[in-house]
């Protein structure tokens, strides 16, 4: 019978013990916190955490729900087209073969196969077009509309929708004005053709990258089918490699 006594008392003795130490670990919570401890634990699991190599330190919750609206898509649209007529919508589908042709050109796969198209139109004749892009910076995806003139030539590139707490002057015309002009025969790079933002090195190439494959694919879809678009070469292996690393791939 002591033996039969002694077993039941150890689970006792050991369930105590356990609640003991839970209701430390909660007002160890609550004086780190400040917070109810059931509180911070609940919601521990779900609180994401990135950490800067840059800043040496995790990104604060602020810096996470970092959000910069410039335009909505049709703002955005207009001032790819201050002047047509009319702007129309457009979506691009790609089948896996043309999918699979665009990434050889740029040198880095894409999960898209659909991009949203806006088309400037006067008396008939098309004035250019703008495609939505969302590509990842540093830390998060920025959302941005990139122009293309009707000769293959990038004629505007806006912020829509910036998410990084640092970088957001790749929104201001002092930077962005680099990207017009450029066609698909331009590397459209960092320190080649490109000036980079200090700070915001991620989120330039990444954006840079964006563009190239917006002219890429007006080129293809939309200027070759009316006898308009040039010839393009697949990226080189180095190029690939960079984008590559970039993107994680």
């Amino acid at each position: 019978m002591k033996a039969t006594s002694g077993i039941s008392f150890l689970p006792s003795f050991s369930q105590s013990l356990a609640g003991i130490q839970v209701v430390v670990i909660f007002a160890v919570c609550g004086v780190l916190t400040g917070l109810p401890a059931f509180q911070v634990l609940a919601q521990a699991p779900s609180q994401e955490q990135i950490w800067d190599h840059e800043l040496n330190r995790w990104l604060t919750p602020e810096e996470l729900g970092h959000l910069e609206i410039y335009f909505t898509e049709e703002e955005a649209a207009k001032v790819m087209f201050p002047d047509s007529e009319k702007i129309r919508k457009d979506t691009l589908t790609l089948a896996p073969e043309q999918k699979a042709f665009v990434e050889e050109v740029i040198g880095w796969k894409f999960p898209e196969t659909t991009f949203d198209v806006f088309i400037g139109e006067t008396r008939g004749n098309i004035d250019g077009y703008a495609l939505i892009q969302n590509t990842i910076g540093k830390h998060r995806p920025i959302t941005y509309m990139v122009g293309v003139d009707s000769t293959g030539e990038c004629s505007n590139f806006e912020v829509l929708v910036y998410r990084e707490a640092r970088g957001n002057e790749i929104a201001t015309k002092r930077f962005n004005y680099q990207y017009q002009g450029k066609t698909i025969a331009d590397p459209i790079r960092i320190n080649r053709d490109i000036i980079n933002i200090t700070g915001a090195t991620m989120s330039v190439r990444s954006a840079s990258a964006g563009v190239k494959r917006v002219l890429v694919l007006v080129n293809e879809f939309y200027l070759k089918p009316r006898g308009l678009g040039s010839n393009v070469m697949a990226a080189s292996k180095s190029e690939k490699g960079f984008l590559e690393a970039l993107f994680g791939l």
